[in-house]
């Protein structure tokens, strides 16, 4: 018995649970899982990452190198992995925190998101998720404050 029920679309197409976009990352996730198994202890994420960021349209690829160099500045115990077809850093294999970029999902922004690896817990609610129009030394200075605080 399947659980996966189809429903029509306002524009009259059907949709069965999952976008393009959605199976389009999760084949890459496949994909990368193969890579890693294949290559093993070879592998270098970090040039995986920087290879996914110069395919990104400009104005997603000039958020993605500026975040990539903050997120390492103040991060150094982050390896940079492609997750999902996204850039991530990770602590022992596990995610902390990704980027998103608009094009990805056809958004109408990138996002700098963070899993719940990330040690952000204020109270009983806090964001993990963030909006990226562009970055200026301000955004800069406050991602690399929360990139600390992710892995104290």
């Amino acid at each position: 018995m399947s659980t996966t029920t189809n429903t029509t679309a306002a524009n009259g197409e059907k949709y069965d649970g999952f976008t393009d976009e959605e199976r389009d990352a999760m084949k890459e996730r496949a994909k990368e899982l193969k890579t890693r198994a294949r290559r093993g202890a070879k592998t270098d994420p970090e040039s995986d990452v920087l290879a996914k960021i110069a395919e990104m349209s400009e104005s997603d690829r000039v958020i993605a190198e500026r975040l990539h160099a903050v997120i390492k500045a103040n991060a150094p115990v982050l390896t940079p992995k492609l997750w999902y077809g996204m850039p991530a850093y990770a602590r022992d294999g596990k995610v902390v925190c990704f980027f998103q970029s608009a094009a990805k999902f056809k958004t109408r922004y990138a996002t700098l998101g963070f899993s719940d690896q990330a040690h952000l817990d204020e109270g009983i609610m806090w964001p993990t998720t963030y909006a990226l129009a562009e970055l200026t030394a301000e955004a800069e200075a406050r991602i690399g404050a929360l990139v600390r605080q992710a892995v104290s």
